[in-house]
């Protein structure tokens, strides 16, 4: 058998397959469209997860049977969406936006998709709402998708709010390779530092993928609380 030489991953080689595989395996509904162009049409940034990385999102919080999903960082909702359509019948998702401008779009973008019914959308710093879910009921899945810097704080309530055998996912972990620098600034030593706390802290087990997509060069933390 002739295998084809190995391709360089060039910028056009990439988001060629990018573009394959989101059209091949993921079925994007107008909802799911319009909420990645709510961010621009508002002045918003555009760092929405890519949307395999959401398909990704989704599939996690079904492989885990999850019925109660922690998000830190909810921006236009795009991610919020996908797991929210993940959960059974009375399933929630509480995620947690700093910018009340955002938060606000957030909440039409649920409406659109049709989800608003399922997802609480708590305003304010994380590390000020976090502490008011302490005596709720566990989590089954958390995804961390916020400033970097808090990475360290974010798991610690990951590990305390979710139950034993919690999925904990932590996106941005590569930075387009910066992570392996120790001077690369405040975002970067905060992803190091999640990172560490993952390998050393005994209420994780943990692995991290690389992605390379229409987001560019990024990669994903995945943890299971043990």
């Amino acid at each position: 058998m002739v295998h084809p030489a190995p391709l360089d991953p060039v910028p056009d080689r990439w988001n060629g397959v990018d573009a394959y595989l989101t059209e091949t395996l993921v079925a994007q509904d107008d909802a799911l469209i319009a909420s990645i162009a709510s961010l621009a049409a508002e002045g918003m940034p555009e760092i929405e997860v890519a949307p395999l990385s959401g398909k990704l999102l989704h599939l996690l919080a079904r492989l885990a049977g999850a019925r109660r999903v922690l998000e830190i960082g909810t921006l236009g909702a795009y991610s919020t969406i996908w797991l929210a359509r993940a959960l059974p019948e009375g399933g929630r998702v509480v995620t947690i936006e700093a910018e009340p401008r955002n938060a606000a779009v957030a909440r039409r973008n649920l409406e659109r998709a049709g989800v608003a019914g399922r997802v609480d959308v708590r305003e304010g710093r994380a590390a000020d709402v976090l502490p008011s879910l302490a005596g709720s009921e566990p989590f089954d899945l958390v995804f961390v998708d916020a400033d970097k810097e808090s990475n360290v704080l974010y798991l610690d309530w990951a590990a305390r709010l979710g139950r034993s055998g919690a999925v904990v996912v932590v996106d941005n972990v590569v930075r387009s390779g910066h992570v392996v620098e120790t001077d690369a600034g405040s975002q970067v030593d905060g992803v190091r530092a999640g990172l560490e706390m993952l390998r050393d802290d005994p209420r994780f087990e943990a692995t991290a993928l690389q992605t390379l997509d229409r987001k560019g060069w990024d990669g994903l933390a995945i943890a299971l609380l043990v």
